[in-house]
């Protein structure tokens, strides 16, 4: 009986999930990254040493900060979501196999975050979200 209740609330989930998935990686991970700029990017972007890729590590640093602010906030608010999703769930699978190469942190969290992210894009952001607001304002009125 519960579960059957549960299908009639799957856009809310939808929705608090987006809001503490998104907003937590902004609070929690990308917005200090971003704001540090290139120095910290170079640094951040070093750990691509551990799986081989020995250039861009300011260019890799900006985008895992980038992904983990602004695609996050995307995914708060249900806009472009599969692709936003797709890009932080990268940066996750990434940042799970640095910590496993160098030893250094728990590739867990990263890894976690990484399924999740994977998961959500088969989903789909739900109703109450930017993209299916563009969705249905481009659909044509009934006559």
């Amino acid at each position: 009986m519960f579960w059957k209740a549960g299908e009639k609330y799957h856009d809310e989930g939808l929705l608090v999930i987006r809001l503490s998935l998104g907003l937590g990686f902004i609070y929690y991970h990308g917005w200090s990254k971003l704001l540090q700029g290139p120095e910290r990017w170079q640094r951040l972007g070093g750990v691509m040493d551990n799986i081989g890729i020995h250039f861009g590590h300011t260019f890799f640093g900006f985008m895992a900060a980038f992904s983990e602010t602004v695609a996050a906030l995307c995914i708060a608010l249900g806009l472009f979501y599969q692709p936003m999703l797709a890009l932080l769930s990268f940066t996750m699978l990434t940042a799970g196999i640095s910590h496993y190469a160098s030893g250094r942190g728990n590739p867990g969290n990263a890894l976690k975050f990484a399924g999740i992210c994977l998961g959500l894009i088969f989903v789909g952001p739900g109703k109450y979200s930017l993209d299916a607001l563009i969705q249905r304002r481009k659909q044509p009125p009934p006559e």
